[in-house]
């Protein structure tokens, strides 16, 4: 059995993940899905204030109150700024580390560094952006109107705190990247391009957009089960 920890991205929550966590917990894993501050079901707690670092403890906060270890650690789109905070911070509590077409910041990028200005302006109250629409990602419309219909802005500063790595993510054996490469090039081809070829590095690509949990979802569980360590 396998402990997997899966993070949603922006403007989204935990609820995104319910086909696949269903399934790894028909294989017999142990899953959590944590919502983020200020989104999806805790979006009542919106304020100012809330950053990246805010988002990165309520995962460490989940591994550490729920006293996990040997973690498959997965983080979708912004949801890879969160986990490669939490994987640095953590390193000896993740036995893998995937990045499921998401964002791969460096030591003191923020993810307004990773990605063209105009996509991530602040609604007019400074405090929150308000969500892309689906078919900015070429979604089908009627998985598109399902996605929507449970988005929420999401707290401006996680888009404009720059992150502070220590090195902890080397420690982690195994690490994987899911590229979504239909339509192509996205804002995470270069992250595929820097990875396939890495040492260390495991990569693999799905033809869907970058909605992965609405497009294959089973081929999705498949992957996350193959980042099991053996």
């Amino acid at each position: 059995m396998a402990t997997f920890v899966l993070v949603h991205g922006a403007w989204s929550g935990g609820h995104v993940w319910r086909p696949n966590a269903q399934a790894l917990r028909r294989a017999g894993h142990e899953v959590y899905t944590p919502t983020l501050t200020g989104v999806g079901e805790r979006s009542h707690l919106l304020r100012a204030g809330i950053d990246l670092d805010t988002q990165i403890a309520d995962v460490l906060n989940v591994i550490k109150y729920e006293q996990l270890s040997d973690i498959v650690l997965c983080g979708h789109s912004y949801g890879g700024m969160v986990v490669t905070g939490v994987a640095d911070a953590v390193p000896e509590k993740i036995a893998s580390l995937v990045y499921l077409d998401a964002f791969v910041p460096e030591n003191g990028q923020a993810l307004s560094d990773l990605v063209s200005a105009s996509r991530n302006q602040p609604s007019g109250d400074g405090i929150s952006v308000p969500p892309l629409p689906s078919s900015a990602f070429g979604a089908d419309p009627k998985k598109a109107a399902q996605r929507e219909a449970l988005m929420s802005p999401h707290p401006a500063a996680c888009f404009t705190q720059k992150i502070k790595l220590s090195g902890g993510i080397a420690k982690i054996a195994k690490r994987t990247y899911i590229y979504a490469n239909d339509p192509q090039p996205t804002s995470f081809t270069r992250f595929y391009e820097r990875f396939r070829n890495a040492p260390g590095w495991e990569v693999h690509t799905l033809p869907c957009t970058h909605l992965v949990q609405l497009d294959m979802p089973d081929e999705l569980t498949r992957l996350l089960i193959g980042a099991i360590p053996r």
